[in-house]
């Protein structure tokens, strides 16, 4: 696709979803600002009318810029007649080894399939990541002597920082700070370091374990705190990796991550992975959707976060139907840690690396009978700093209750008083969800179901004792399970695209970490690991980047939409014990959970046939979603304009459900009639002619689904067909609200499933 047309399909965007949001009344001083005028023509107009005016960045590549000004200056802005986009900058936050086995991409052995290895592990593939940045001298990261692709034009920027440099793993290091230095941070926030924001070296170490879950080297012996030994690797192990840098401590600023995605495509890289995001706002309205809008546009695959809001309804972020956008669920390895005491033992999570065998019974205390002189037990219950009497704690195992301060800073305390170990149990408000944390001190963490019985044998026994053993398990079933974290559909803004669209490991996962930090970043922590253990969607994002990555590698001509539904239709909604993919509550998850399911990396390199999106699909699209508005594009691209944009006939009675994509989602449905929904199939072989047979899982109720035809044949590679999904109401209550089902297309090789998600509500 040439220039010109990549730009018209942003102004496309910035244009038709700007009309979404025109009632938005408040900005904040930091904005972007997108013109039918190059950046240096549009500064000389802001300046001309905006007060304070500073220019932070001048964005060639989509005519925009990122600047501070004066809240009171916006209204005239977005009233200008040359300007077509003018929005407030938004703060994101960042969404946060044995897991490629899981994936199916290594053998019980460790060894890699026949699937990994036609991929080349991902070589020639350049993945860049949006983060907090790097550590370059991660084992993960060291240069393994492979050259650098052709085609890369990126850089390795140092900044301040004499001693960061880049090889030919770690091929590309840059840092965009100018939006997160004028940011008004709450009272308690994380400050900037001058440090870090001069550098492109990671000092939070969220960055260094997200690109090495994506593309890292091998590495034997890799562990965190000793639990979880194998060799680490990234999903595309032999890929180049490339930081930018746009998120620090208090957060990432929306002009400096619009500022590294653009960077990113002018450099070269074919998988952008950003393991970050806000709450769901409009796509113009987010700097990450326009920004993603435009490396789509320039064949750059862009995989993100679902966000870490779950199990709330309408959680997910991320929600532009060219992002490919992953949520969160386990693996079949667990952290398990034990409490015995008496004839007990309770299981619960820990990733302390001490022990104290079953063997060697150590006196326990609850926090409630161990408050110091002037402390109340409701303080010495939960572990407060300072309110642990020694002289009652020493040697002791301590009984924490969760709420307050942190789970490992409780341990800290526990340690300073002089005990030896510390039970961590919830309250009734936590439940029963339980983490693995790096303690200070041997240490478990358990529901608060399971530590009723430790309460009541610490009330029960004058002299209670008891012991502490922690270590990991693998074979865990049933798995995956969505984690509770992970942020649910429907889809706020456009339910008529179905989010999240996969899901992927995001719970304990062990990837590389920055030494320049503890690994539970607390200022009182001064442990330093190579490799840490990490939880979120944050995880989940870059696994999915890492078989994007794959993908690539073998289909180096293929779109992102197509290198997208690879990964969606092949995908997996079964767990490890025969059963179908649960939630955090055991009950059965549903494709607002998984989306189209857990991905199959082996699956996705052999699609058999692929949903394919254009650029006229995604225009279409646009024009579809505010039709009562289209009169206002004679004001806003007047004969004048230098893009000159209308929607054609055809576009303006487009329905955004017939959008071109691997999964299904229709609401509004009638129901007197039948909704028709549209698609087609592109072949990508292996073999020409192929015969593709569908079957539907119909919903439990509500809907019925028929597709027409009910047979595909192909006679060449890269031949489309279409057809037909109907969606026919026969009980209005049960699809008031949302039922789910699925087509599936069968050569008797290859299975191409998409999820069916319908209601006859109205969003």
């Amino acid at each position: 696709m040439g220039k010109e047309g990549a730009r018209v399909l942003l102004l496309t965007l910035v244009l038709f979803l700007t009309l979404q949001s025109a009632d938005m009344k408040s900005y904040s001083y930091r904005c972007l600002v997108i013109s039918k005028d190059p950046p240096a023509v549009l500064s000389a107009l802001i300046a001309g009318i905006a007060t304070n005016y500073k220019p932070l960045y001048f964005f060639d590549q989509i005519n925009a810029i990122g600047a501070e000004m004066d809240e009171s200056s916006m209204p005239a802005l977005q009233k200008h007649p040359r300007v077509v986009l003018a929005i407030r900058d938004m703060l994101y936050e960042v969404h946060t080894t044995h897991s490629w086995e899981f994936l199916g991409l290594e053998t019980s052995g460790g060894n890699a399939t026949d699937e990994w290895k036609e991929a080349k592990f991902g070589e020639g593939v350049i993945i860049g990541t949006v983060d907090t940045g790097v550590s370059p001298a991660s084992e993960s990261f060291r240069d393994d002597g492979l050259p650098v692709p052709r085609g890369w034009r990126g850089k390795c920027d140092a900044g301040q920082d004499t001693t960061f440099c880049c090889n030919n793993k770690l091929i590309g290091a840059r840092f965009f700070n100018a939006g997160i230095q004028t940011e008004s941070f709450p009272e308690g926030s994380p400050t900037l370091n001058k440090t870090d924001l001069n550098s492109p070296r990671d000092y939070v170490g969220h960055g260094s374990h997200t690109l090495s879950t994506a593309g890292g080297g091998f590495v034997a012996g890799a562990s965190a705190f000793g639990h979880g030994r194998g060799t680490a690797k990234g999903g595309s192990s032999r890929a180049r990796v490339a930081s930018y840098k746009a998120c620090y401590a208090p957060g990432c600023s929306g002009l400096d991550v619009l500022a590294a995605m653009l960077a990113a495509v002018a450099d070269g890289v074919h998988v952008l992975s950003l393991s970050l995001g806000a709450p769901p706002s409009d796509y113009a309205n987010d700097p990450i959707a326009i920004g993603a809008f435009y490396a789509v546009q320039k064949g750059v695959t862009v995989v993100c976060s679902a966000g870490n809001s779950g199990p709330e309804p309408g959680s997910v972020s991320n929600l532009a139907p060219w992002i490919l956008t992953v949520a969160a669920s386990t693996m079949d390895r667990d952290f398990p840690a034990y409490a015995a005491f008496g004839n007990n033992t309770i299981k619960g999570q820990s990733l302390s690396n001490g022990t104290q065998p079953a063997h060697e019974q150590h006196q326990m205390i609850s926090g409630d009978k161990a408050n110091a002189a002037n402390q109340i037990p409701d303080n010495s219950t939960l572990c407060l700093a300072g309110t642990l009497d020694p002289a009652k704690v020493r040697n002791k195992i301590v009984v924490c209750t969760r709420g307050v301060n942190g789970r490992v800073e409780k341990g800290l305390v526990v340690k300073q008083a002089g005990g030896i170990g510390m039970v961590l149990c919830n309250d009734a408000g936590s439940g029963d969800e339980t983490v693995a944390d790096p303690h200070l001190v041997p240490a478990v963490h358990c529901s608060y179901s399971r530590c009723k019985d430790l309460f009541h044998y610490l009330r029960s026994t004058e002299f209670p004792v008891g012991s502490i053993a922690v270590g990991t398990k693998l074979g865990v079933k049933p798995a995956p399970v969505i984690a509770d974290f992970s942020s649910r559909g429907p889809n706020t803004i456009t339910p008529q695209i179905l989010k999240p669209d996969i899901t992927a490991p995001g719970v304990d996962v062990i990837a590389a970490y920055s030494e320049e930090v503890s690994p539970t970043g607390l200022p009182f922590d001064d442990r330093r690991v190579p490799y840490n253990i990490l939880s979120g969607t944050s995880m989940s994002c870059p696994h999915v980047s890492g078989i994007a990555g794959l993908v690539k590698a073998k289909y180096p001509d293929w779109s992102p939409a197509m290198i997208k539904s690879a990964i969606m239709t092949t995908a997996s909604t079964g767990a490890n014990d025969g059963s179908q993919i649960q939630d955090e509550t055991g009950e059965a998850a549903t494709p607002f959970s998984y989306g189209s399911g857990h991905a199959k990396p082996a699956l996705a390199l052999d699609p058999g046939l692929v949903y394919d999106t254009t650029p006229d699909d995604y225009t279409s699209f646009l024009c579809s979603l505010k039709p009562t508005q289209l009169p206002l594009l004679s004001v806003l691209y007047g004969a004048n304009a230098s893009n000159p944009f209308t929607c054609s006939k055809k576009s303006l009675s487009f329905r955004p459900e017939n959008l071109n994509y691997p999964s299904i989602s229709a609401a509004c449905l009638s129901v007197s009639g039948a909704t028709t929904v549209r698609r087609r199939v592109k072949n990508v072989g292996p073999t020409a002619y192929s015969t593709y047979i569908v079957s539907v899982v119909q919903p439990a109720a509500g809907v019925r689904i028929t597709v027409q035809p009910d047979t595909l044949r192909f006679g060449k590679i890269g031949e489309e067909k279409s057809f037909t999904v109907k969606l026919e109401v026969y009980d209005a209550v049960a699809a008031a609200g949302y039922v789910f089902g699925s087509i599936e297309w069968s050569d008797g090789n290859h299975r191409v499933r998409s999820p069916v998600a319908a209601t006859t509500k109205c969003e």
